[in-house]
């Protein structure tokens, strides 16, 4: 495998990428919001294991917003 960094130059050769901020601040489904909590710390995992944490977010998401919402008070 091709190391990125030279042992000489023991910064990163390529430039971490800036994580946006997993917030449920403007999620109006606490249950949704409660799922995308779980991005929280998604950096700090290794990356072989994102695409489980991201397939568990999707199957999670999906059967959140697969569920029959209560009516909002006053509506039929």
């Amino acid at each position: 495998m091709t190391e990125l960094n030279h042992k000489n130059q023991p910064e990163a050769a390529q430039p971490a990428p800036e994580w946006p901020e997993a917030s449920a601040e403007g999620i109006d489904d606490p249950s949704v919001a409660a799922i995308v909590t779980a991005l929280d710390g998604v950096q700090s995992l290794p990356v072989a294991e994102h695409e489980t944490v991201y397939g568990e977010l999707h199957d999670a998401l999906l059967q959140a917003l697969n569920e029959d919402a209560p009516l909002a008070e006053g509506r039929s």
